[in-house]
């Protein structure tokens, strides 16, 4: 996929301050720092891309073991596939470094847009596309052994849709609508002769994905692609993003829905509740603390006086 222009990326990460000194750049201290500042989704799968290549290159395994194939997955049970292919960007070249650029662009600008605070709607549109392109995969003329480049076609797609008006520059060249983003990408791909497959897959899905969630629904239809429960398990389980209106939390007071009442044994041996009567308490307390200084106090006397 060919990507905007450079300057557009870098400008997301640098920040342009002016005061009486004149204008301070202000950057990301460290990679890791900038790694952090991301949101959890996108990141994530930009990351573990990144590494699939990296050990690809590093000689621990063969790109033939990840590839989708289905005679494989079924009749040896290598069901890994179904998911590895995913990862896999292609080897380190321009074009797996403008995808990576693609999903920590386009990818981290819908995950903090049009999914702010909606991590387990964004991580199910990940998953309704993976699993979108591989019943598009049992057809022979559009399988592929890696769908990566696709998944990476539907997310700008998905970014399109909620950035149609946006202005996009093509390398400083030419400046286009949000809207036209993938169909510009899919051309140029077809011209410097990248298959056209996977960049037309992932707008398939993309557009399948906006459809059942966003313009049946507004126009009066169901949304029959509601975010299952197991998707809210698993990100609160994870502990990372935020989901508006999730029956699950990940934050540290989760805790509390496990944690039962405590009893107190009072004097006389029954059972008493700590948190239904915490005035009782303060008030038993009170008595103790005065009953026993009672128990301990004297005449006082004065030394030299009769």
């Amino acid at each position: 996929m060919f990507p905007i222009h450079f300057y557009t990326f870098i400008n997301k990460s640098t920040r342009i301050q002016s005061d009486n000194s004149g204008p301070v750049i202000s950057t990301m201290s460290t990679p890791l720092q900038y790694y952090r500042s991301l949101p959890p989704v996108a990141k994530t799968y930009a990351a573990v891309c990144l590494m699939t290549t990296t050990a690809y290159h590093l000689g621990l395994y063969y790109n033939s073991n990840i590839a989708l194939v289905y005679s494989h997955v079924f009749r040896r049970l290598q069901v890994w596939r179904l998911i590895t292919n995913f990862f896999f960007l292609g080897k380190f070249s321009f074009l797996f470094g403008i995808r990576i650029l693609n999903i920590l662009q386009y990818g981290v600008s819908l995950e903090k847009g049009a999914f702010d605070k909606r991590t387990a709607d964004y991580l199910w549109m990940f998953i309704f596309g993976t699993i979108t392109l591989l019943v598009m995969s049992i057809v022979p003329i559009m399988w592929s052994p890696f769908k990566g480049p696709a998944l990476v076609f539907m997310i700008v797609y998905v970014w399109s849709r909620e950035n149609k008006d946006a202005r996009v520059s093509i390398h400083g060249l030419v400046e286009i609508r949000g809207f036209y983003l993938p169909w510009v990408f899919l051309g140029i791909d077809t011209i410097i002769g990248y298959p056209w497959q996977p960049g037309l897959e992932g707008i398939a899905a993309g557009h399948l994905y906006y459809f059942l969630t966003v313009i049946h629904p507004l126009s009066g239809g169901k949304n029959y692609l509601k975010t299952p429960l197991w998707v809210h398990k698993l990100v609160a389980f994870w502990g990372e993003g935020f989901q508006q209106n999730s029956p699950y939390r990940s934050d540290p007071n989760a805790g509390f829905a496990f944690r039962g009442r405590s009893f107190r044994l009072n004097n006389n041996g029954n059972a008493r509740s700590s948190s239904s009567e915490p005035e009782e308490e303060i008030n038993a307390t009170t008595a103790e603390r005065s009953g026993s200084a009672a128990a301990f106090r004297g005449r006082g006397r004065r030394l030299g006086t009769r």
